[in-house]
């Protein structure tokens, strides 16, 4: 199956926000900060996708450049966008969040493989964190709000074999200084080392372990 998948190329995008991204993690980083360490976290996901083969676009708000990743500018809303790949398009389709630090090859390709017609990884409070389509002309994009039911209830109303993909590293995005103890402990990539170079470090907080940054209580 991965073998597959490598031949198939499968494109997957990632939207993306260079634009006063992350704004609640204002509380330890100042805007120029989130705005790169936003990038960063995009750098871990474009070389997760990678790895696994499949090629990565990078559906961004506003100009950016990544190697020879190509880049789309969003001129429509998310939904509007996504669904206009998926009109009339037969072929698979991926969507994966550009804040997911933790992403892997292996939870990346648990998404691609799974079997199902529609595979869909949880986050959060209710969101969709990725997202793959075995034939893209049978998605309908349903993202903000509860997406992650909105998702689920379509695939299902449509007739598809939907397939929940039950993987920490899908599930963990980063939007708040206690998200960065994952970064620490479970990425290997650009993120954790952003991280260590602006002035982070673990620390215990109370009865569970944390994140500070040198000079900061």
């Amino acid at each position: 199956m991965v073998t597959f998948v490598s031949k198939m190329r499968i494109p997957v995008v990632i939207p993306y926000k260079p634009t006063d991204p992350k704004t609640r993690l204002s509380c330890i980083l100042t805007d120029e900060e989130r705005q790169s360490f936003a990038y960063t976290m995009l750098r871990d996901v474009v070389d997760a996708v990678k790895a696994t083969g499949c090629s990565p676009l990078i559906l961004s708000t506003a100009p950016v450049q990544l190697d020879d990743v190509p880049v789309r500018i969003l001129k429509e809303e998310l939904n509007e966008t996504i669904n206009g790949f998926c009109d009339g398009n037969e072929e698979p389709l991926a969507i994966v969040m550009a804040d997911l630090a933790l992403a892997d090859r292996s939870s990346i390709l648990a998404l691609l493989t799974s079997g199902g017609d529609l595979a869909i990884a949880p986050g959060r409070g209710g969101g969709t964190n990725a997202i793959y389509i075995r034939s893209a002309q049978m998605f309908r994009a349903q993202y903000y709000g509860m997406s992650y039911e909105k998702h689920v209830r379509y695939g299902t109303d449509a007739g598809l074999m939907v397939k929940i993909i039950d993987s920490f590293r899908l599930y963990c995005d980063i939007d708040e200084q206690d998200d960065l103890i994952e970064v620490f402990i479970h990425n290997h990539g650009h993120s954790r080392k952003w991280l260590i170079d602006h002035g982070f470090e673990i620390a215990m907080k109370k009865s569970r372990i944390g994140v500070k940054r040198q000079g900061i209580q």
